[in-house]
């Protein structure tokens, strides 16, 4: 088994064992659950299991809070957003070492990770004073017309674990911008990372009931459903799977509340026979390979024009090869351990599925037992056939299935033939290729010669069954905003 690592912390009191609800750190509970470290099952963390009446104090108290937030002006919601900003980039380390411990990938991504979470603090805290409307000539001679952008009102955030610090800062940043307060459910898997950033926005002098951690690992669909269900809560944002976004949006239906999801992807990686070949098998390696492929974006798929792809599949598996796999906070790792045991059996399924189908094995991978259950050495499969399993659902682990295409009218059917739409990837050096392929792929998202494209001015979100909204960006602070027209009618002819 792998040995038992347990981080040192220059800010101790980062790490937290309570919600935070109202400005207070909440321990009472009639129950607790166990956070453990998924590479050696340790545990890590006991915190408080709080049943449905956290979030109905959680959501009163950002109610109220809302009432003198939405007056602030948007330079003072900057101050604060910027000193979170700051904060995190002080704690970084520290914040990286703790997001590691519970989710399992290497100090090297959580530190990226943490880095990555505080830029949207500082994107949102340049926005905020710039949430503006506009004004509308109107028809009528004797009017005047113009909007304003006002904050929707409280919102709830739902996140998942595989991104536990960034998917919460893309969201209560753009909200904390727009004027909103919000109450966040963090991941029970993950929710230290959460429990810390309450601890920073509470440091940087955000307002008691602007930021709220309810926690829960055996009410979480309770809890869920509460924050869809509730009047006070005017907004819902989730990042998840589209099976839970489709149970979240049926029961927003009963208050109309806006909503913006996150959901599930099946992104292609395609390569053309004309592509930078060294650039895209790094590229590719980054992109399939981040939090070992346990992302919603990651090349889920890699289409390779037949011509070149026993040359890039060679090049790309001897750099699997060289992965260390181990315990995310051992100096030297570059690859932890999955989240849990179980996110095995889907890789394990796909990729029996492809070679039973004529796949052929280029690196074996597989578990890896004598470091722990959660451990699972990337498995290469090449000449994936495109009725494969792969192709069709996301794998969600570190499973890269090569399948190998032709034409550009080929390749693109297959990477369109899918019911989610989130990110898409290719590599050519032929502008016409990456204009005319990038635009008939239906995705939200299509990153050209580059595999890691995520940053804080890149609108993020998908199209089909991955969801709708946009976030991070000069369009992050919309969602979190409704518009009200405004007509002055009457007046005098102009002079």
């Amino acid at each position: 088994m792998v040995e038992s690592v347990q981080p040192k912390f220059a800010r101790q009191e980062l790490v937290k064992d309570a919600a935070y609800i109202n400005g207070k750190w909440v321990k009472e509970s009639d129950a607790t659950f166990e956070v453990t470290d998924p590479a050696s099952g340790e545990v890590i963390a006991t915190l408080p299991d709080q049943d449905v009446s956290a979030v109905d104090e959680a959501i009163d108290a950002a109610y109220e809070a809302f009432g003198s937030f939405k007056k602030t002006t948007g330079r003072q919601r900057a101050v604060w957003l910027r000193k979170m900003y700051e904060l995190m980039t002080e704690h970084a380390e520290d914040l990286g070492k703790l997001l590691s411990w519970e989710n399992g990938k290497s100090l090297a991504e959580g530190v990226g990770e943490i880095k990555y979470a505080a830029s949207f603090y500082e994107w949102y805290a340049e926005e905020a004073p710039r949430v503006n409307g506009t004004t509308i000539n109107s028809a009528v001679p004797g009017n005047r017309v113009f909007t304003q952008r006002q904050p929707v009102g409280v919102c709830g955030i739902i996140c998942p674990w595989n991104f536990p610090s960034a998917m919460i800062t893309r969201k209560a940043g753009a909200a904390l911008a727009a004027g909103c307060t919000v109450v966040l459910k963090p991941d029970s898997q993950t929710p230290l990372s959460a429990l810390a950033l309450a601890h920073v926005a509470e440091k940087a002098g955000v307002p008691p009931g602007v930021f709220n951690v309810v926690l829960s690992h055996t009410h979480t669909p309770e809890f869920g459903l509460r924050l869809c269900e509730s009047p006070k809560v005017k907004k819902v944002s989730f990042t998840g799977s589209t099976a839970v976004g489709k149970i979240l949006m049926k029961q927003s239906a009963s208050t109309l509340k806006k909503l913006s999801f996150e959901l599930g992807g099946n992104a292609p990686l395609i390569v053309f026979e004309d592509a930078d070949l060294d650039k895209a098998v790094n590229e590719a390696i980054a992109c399939k390979f981040r939090g070992l492929g346990q992302t919603c974006v990651c090349a889920n798929r890699l289409y390779v024009q037949k011509s070149i792809i026993d040359k890039f599949t060679a090049m790309f598996s001897e750099k699997v090869n060289k992965f260390v796999i181990g315990h995310g906070l051992k100096e030297g790792v570059t690859h932890g351990c999955l989240i849990n045991p179980d996110a095995i059996k889907k890789v394990e399924a796909h990729a029996k599925d492809a070679i039973d189908k004529g796949a052929k094995v280029v690196v074996k991978g597989g578990r890896l037992p004598e470091l722990g259950p959660s451990f699972y050495s990337p498995t290469v499969l090449t000449n994936v056939p495109q009725d494969a399993d792969v192709t069709k659902q996301e794998t969600f682990g570190p499973l890269c299935a090569i399948v190998p295409f032709e034409t550009a009218e080929e390749v693109v059917k297959w990477a369109n033939d899918t019911n989610v739409g989130l990110a898409a990837y290719l590599f050519s050096k032929n502008v016409d290729t990456i204009y005319t392929v990038s635009e008939a792929l239906e995705t939200g998202m299509v990153s050209c010669n580059t595999g890691v494209f995520s940053e804080c001015a890149v609108p993020f979100g998908g199209v089909k069954e991955s969801g709708f909204g946009r976030e991070g960006s000069l369009h992050g602070v919309e969602d979190y905003t409704v518009i009200k027209s405004t007509v002055i009618g009457g007046l005098p002819e102009r002079l």
